[in-house]
């Protein structure tokens, strides 16, 4: 019986393609891809230490090292990006997104993790979690950095390398923290207007389009191994809320 995090054949068929060496020649492989990627989606959904995988799957050191080989080639950031293209087909949209909301989230760290900053507003040290989502949530641009830096000067960063990968965007949404400098570099540097929502009265209340991220927020919430950033690079990180972004968008 294999667990909850597993993927079902119909998942592993939409993403096999992407996890096939480059290369058939050579020695075969001693551990199926399927149930190396299991293990790195069992860690990332329990939130567990790599050294205490069951002992069902491949040695902790195997699944590790697949992980890192799949981080450096990049391997999860273009699996993700080719399943939120055909998910929005999928849907009746075009295949590549023209608007974009971005928000952050921060998160607490582990002493030893590089960038390391204090958000004062939030009471956080630690990372912050820079996404960038379409309409429908899925994730189009992810970077994590120091919690200290502010929303609208890292956004023009942000904004610019997810044209980019995406140069049909045509607008953005954020948040009222973002004004003044991001809505400035959209508008002059990337020729693109950033819409900010505004708070539509005191207490809680739904904005149009903002809920939509905040909801990709709350979908990765339910990954443990995300409830605090315990890693070291900044890229590692980001590559754990794309693993955990394919799941969500295998579903």
């Amino acid at each position: 019986m294999g667990y909850k995090s597993d993927l079902t054949d119909a998942e592993w068929a939409l993403i096999e393609p992407d996890f096939q060496p480059r290369s058939r020649r050579g020695r075969s492989h001693k551990h199926a891809k399927r149930t190396v990627i299991n293990a790195i989606l069992y860690v990332v959904k329990g939130g567990i230490e790599w050294r205490m995988m069951p002992n069902d799957f491949p040695p902790w050191q195997t699944v590790y090292d697949h992980f890192s080989k799949w981080n450096k080639r990049g391997v999860w950031e273009a699996c993700l990006d080719r399943l939120v293209a055909y998910r929005r087909e999928q849907v009746g949209r075009a295949a590549e997104p023209s608007y974009g909301i971005i928000d952050a989230q921060s998160v607490k760290t582990v002493y030893a993790s590089e960038e390391r900053g204090i958000d004062g507003g939030k009471k956080v040290k630690g990372h912050k979690r820079h996404i960038v989502v379409d309409i429908l949530g899925n994730l189009l641009f992810v970077m994590v950095h120091a919690a200290n830096l502010s929303d609208t000067k890292s956004a023009c960063e942000i904004l610019e390398r997810t044209i980019d990968k995406w140069p049909l965007l045509k607008a953005f949404s954020a948040d009222a923290g973002y004004g003044g400098t991001a809505v400035t570099f959209c508008t002059e540097v990337l020729n693109r207007p950033l819409h900010i929502s505004r708070k539509i009265k005191d207490g809680w209340a739904v904005l149009p389009k903002r809920w939509v991220v905040e909801r990709t927020f709350s979908w990765l919430g339910n990954f443990r191994r995300l409830s605090k950033d315990v890693e070291i690079l900044t890229a590692t990180s980001e590559n754990m809320i794309r693993i955990a972004m394919l799941k969500i968008t295998l579903a």
